[in-house]
Formats: structure tokens, sequence, C-alpha cells
């Protein structure tokens, strides 16, 4: 059965994001990445700046959460609320939310936001982990971003840490393994269009 939803999971340094644009690209799906953010923002009423900080920041969720008791009945689109979430819900059912209704489209590739756990069990998603190597993905960050390797490192570290508490944290993923992926591809060899063409493959099988 083919998959209309792709949900792509990666680690900082192993080039998900550009596996997921060609993902999209050969699949004729919508890549959803930062709309995600721009949304829930928009559902709450602050910036998306303070949204995609919310991701790391408690004082920020509180905040957003507190901002959703104000939002209006109907946007400036005419968008109505009737759908939004209660404010007195956590701010991972805020991003659940906007994941949901992004794929209710169906035919879209959603990069991040644990939007893998927030779908898993449909069986037409398709839940994919782009990851490779600590060594790699920093020498790749040092060359994307001008830092020297031990710097780059220890970003990569600190990504790596960063995503553990958040999968935690909002969705009570203690430890993460292969089972919560339907497919995990090692970029550390593989390269960007290969691995693209591996998921697209698994998406229409």
């Amino acid at each position: 059965m083919s998959r209309s939803i792709v949900c792509i999971s990666r680690a900082t340094g192993a080039g998900g994001e550009e596996v997921a644009k060609l993902v999209a690209e050969q699949l004729g799906f919508r890549y959803v990445d930062d709309e995600i953010v721009r949304r829930a923002a928009e559902l709450a009423g602050v910036s998306p700046e303070q949204v995609a900080q919310a991701e790391h920041s408690r004082p920020l969720v509180t905040r957003i959460l507190e901002a959703l008791a104000t939002v209006p009945s109907a946007s400036e689109s005419g968008y109505v609320a009737a759908v939004i979430p209660s404010p007195s819900l956590t701010y991972s059912h805020l991003i659940e939310h906007v994941v949901r209704e992004t794929a209710e489209a169906k035919e879209v590739v959603i990069v991040a936001h644990g939007a893998s756990h927030v779908l898993g069990g449909r069986p037409e998603v398709l839940r994919v982990f782009v990851t490779a190597s600590p060594h790699t993905r920093a020498t790749r960050l040092s060359r994307q971003s001008g830092l020297d390797e031990r710097a780059a490192a220890k970003s990569v570290e600190e990504s790596d840490k960063e995503r553990a508490r958040y999968l935690e944290r909002f969705y009570q993923v203690r430890h993460e393994l292969p089972v919560h992926y339907d497919l995990t591809l090692n970029t550390d060899l593989m390269t960007p269009a290969t691995a693209a063409a591996l998921v697209a493959q698994a998406a229409r099988a």
C-alpha cells in the first residue's frame, strides 16, 4: 500500500532536510517544515520565533499556552477557532494539532516536530529517520557553518541531547528506538539522492 504522508526525523548534520526536499520532489508532495511553526504561531497568537524557541524553553511554552486563551473566535482569513485546541492543553498538543491538520491534506512530507510520533500507527504514514555517525555529522557541520572541528562536534553533541530532551518532554519517548520508524537511513556513505530514492520507493510500495 502506498503512503500519502512521509514523516522525516533527522539528526543534525545528517542531511535530512535535503533528503526530505528530494523526496517531496520525486513524489510530487508538498514539503512542510517551518510551516508547522508558522501555523502553530497563528493559532497561539504569537510570533513564529516564539514557537520555535518554545521547543527549547519551558517559560516560552507557558507564554504560548497563555496566549491561546486570547485567540479570537475567527482570524482575519476567516479561520474559525472551533478547531483550536483548548488553552488548558500542553504545548505538545498545539504542535500535534498542527501536524494532524497538515497530514489531513495528504501527499505531504513533514520534517521534524515529532511528526513520526504524532502520526505513528496510521497506515498511510511512512516514518523515516535520517542519521549518520557523530564524526560525519560534525565534519559536515564544520564545512557548512565554518565552525572548527571541536566546536562542530560540541554542537552535534548538544543537538543530540536537546533532541532527546524534546522527545521525552513532549512525547514521553525516553529512549528513541529503531521501531519508532519504518525506515532508518545512515548517510555516512549514502548520498542524499540515494537516500531520497529509497524513501520514495518505500512510500510507493
